[in-house]
């Protein structure tokens, strides 16, 4: 009896472990010009107010922000790290981490300013043996976009109106 309690935790933790590392392969059917379109917004705004607003966005949204330079207009923001815990980790010898990362693009157009802004899923799996796994997935949910670009629009009316 022993042994066939053995036998199924072990089968149980091996399909736990399969099925965890089977990962979100999912492939976009977006082409790279829905995908930047879905991404961009442009504002008759200034730069420097825009800038402003799209960090002060991340940071509202939860992120760390972790390089800003105004002059190239890039933004690189952390999300906090989910893992699997130390219960887990410690039965199983396999750890996950899962961290999204947010960047954004914010440059000078003629008298408008264009905002690219993109949010990538990072995925780490290692184990005690040494091996390690990263994933990194493209976020490609309308409504995260539009819901991140209506808050800019939102901070940016506020500094507008604030001066």
């Amino acid at each position: 009896m022993n042994k066939f309690k053995f036998f199924s935790v072990l089968i149980l933790l091996s399909i736990l472990l399969i099925s965890c590392s089977m990962g979100k392969s999912k492939k976009s059917s977006m082409t790279p010009l829905q995908i930047q379109s879905m991404q961009t917004r442009t504002y008759e705004s200034d730069y420097k107010i825009t800038f402003s607003s799209v960090m002060s966005v991340f940071q509202d949204l939860g992120f760390t922000i972790d390089i800003a330079d105004r002059d190239s207009g890039l933004i690189k923001a952390s999300g906090t790290t989910d893992s699997t815990g130390w219960v887990y980790e410690f039965f199983t010898g396999y750890s996950a981490t899962s961290q999204t990362i947010a960047t954004a693009t914010v440059e000078q157009i003629a008298k408008k300013v264009s905002v690219r802004i993109s949010f990538t899923q990072i995925d780490k799996d290692s184990s005690v043996y040494g091996k390690e796994d990263r994933e990194d997935t493209q976020i490609l949910e309308y409504k995260i976009y539009q819901s991140a670009f209506e808050k800019i629009e939102n901070a940016i009316f506020y500094r507008e109106n604030a001066q």
